[in-house]
C-alpha cells in the first residue's frame, strides 16, 4: 500500500487538509495558546521519571514536545499520520543535533511498531481528538498499555466537550448562526464537524465529556490516576497579555489554574483535559 493510500486510512480528508495549512506548528504561540504549552509541559514534567527513559510520541505533530524532552535527555520517538508534521519534526530535530529525537515516523496510534513492555511513557496529546470512534479510541488506548512497561505511564488528552461553547462566547463565533449549529452538535454528542471549512472552527473531531475520558481510559486496562483540566480558567481572561507578559503575574495565573486543575466541577470548562494514568 503506498504512503498516500494509508494516509487517507488514518486521516478523513478534511482532517489532512486542516493540518496541511501548516498552521498546528505556531498554533501554540498564539492568542491563549500559551497556557496550553506551558502546563502540558508542567504536567508531563510533575509525572514523567528522569531521563534517559523512553517516550513514545503519538501523534506528535511538528515535534514541539519531541524536541522539548529530548533536549533533556529523553529517548523520544514521534509518529505522526500527517507527512507535512514529519518534515517539520525532522528540520525541529536537525536544529538541536546535540539532542535529536530517536525516530521520526509515518504512525497510526491503533497499531504501533513496538514491542510489548518496552516504554516508560506514552503521550497521546492529539490522536483521541481525531479517532470519533469511540472503538478506535479504545484500541489507541490498549496499543500504549500493551507498549508499556510496568508502570508506565499514558498522558491522553482531550479537547473537552463544552470547548466551542467557550471559545465561541469569548471570540464572538457565536455570531454567526452557522457556528451555533456547529455548538449545538458538540453539546448533543461530541461529534464536532465543521461544513464551513473555516480553519478556525476546526476539523472533524471527537469532543469528550470527562467523564468519558476518564472511562475509556479504564476501559483500555489502565488506571487514571488523575484528571487534569490543562487551562483551566485561564483562557477566558481578555487581557491575557497582560499576564503573560508579566512573570510575576503569569504565576499568579498558573498558580490560580493549578488550584483548581482537579475540581471536577470545572474541568470542562478547560478547553483541553489531561488524563494522567498507570499501567499496573
Amino acid at each position: 500500500m503506498s504512503e498516500s493510500s494509508k494516509i487517507q486510512n488514518l486521516l478523513a480528508d478534511e482532517v489532512l487538509a486542516h493540518y496541511e495549512l501548516g498552521l498546528e506548528a505556531q498554533r501554540l504561540s498564539k492568542r491563549t495558546n500559551p497556557i496550553e504549552l506551558a502546563r502540558t509541559q508542567e504536567i508531563i514534567s510533575r509525572y514523567l521519571p528522569p531521563p534517559p527513559a523512553v517516550i513514545f510520541d503519538v501523534g506528535g505533530g511538528s515535534g514541539i514536545y519531541a524536541t522539548w524532552l529530548a533536549q533533556q535527555g529523553y529517548e523520544v520517538h514521534l509518529i505522526d499520520p500527517v507527512p507535512l508534521h514529519l518534515e517539520q519534526a525532522r528540520s525541529a530535530s536537525q536544529a538541536q543535533p546535540d539532542h535529536p529525537i530517536a525516530s521520526i515516523t509515518f504512525g497510526d496510534a491503533r497499531q504501533l511498531d513496538r514491542a510489548d513492555a518496552s516504554v516508560d511513557a506514552v503521550l497521546l496529546l492529539g490522536p483521541l481528538y481525531h479517532l470519533i470512534e469511540q472503538s478506535d479510541r479504545l484500541q489507541a488506548l490498549r496499543e500504549a498499555n500493551r507498549i508499556l512497561k510496568s508502570g508506565g505511564l499514558v498522558f491522553a488528552v482531550a479537547i473537552s466537550r463544552f470547548s466551542s461553547l467557550v471559545d465561541g462566547l469569548f471570540r464572538g463565533y457565536l455570531d454567526d448562526p452557522e457556528f451555533v449549529e456547529i455548538v449545538k452538535g458538540d453539546l448533543a454528542n461530541g461529534q464536532h464537524r465543521n461544513p464551513t471549512n473555516n480553519p478556525a472552527y476546526f476539523t472533524t473531531t471527537f469532543f469528550h465529556h470527562p467523564d468519558e475520558l476518564k472511562a475509556e481510559v479504564e476501559a483500555a486496562g489502565l488506571v487514571c490516576e488523575h484528571l487534569l483540566g490543562i487551562e483551566g480558567l485561564g483562557k477566558l481572561l481578555q487581557n491575557f497579555e497582560e499576564h503573560w507578559s508579566d512573570p510575576n503575574r503569569r504565576e499568579t495565573l498558573l498558580q490560580a489554574i493549578r488550584w483548581l486543575e482537579a475540581e471536577p466541577s470545572t474541568l470542562g470548562i478547560s478547553s483541553h483535559i489531561l488524563a494522567v494514568a498507570k499501567k499496573e
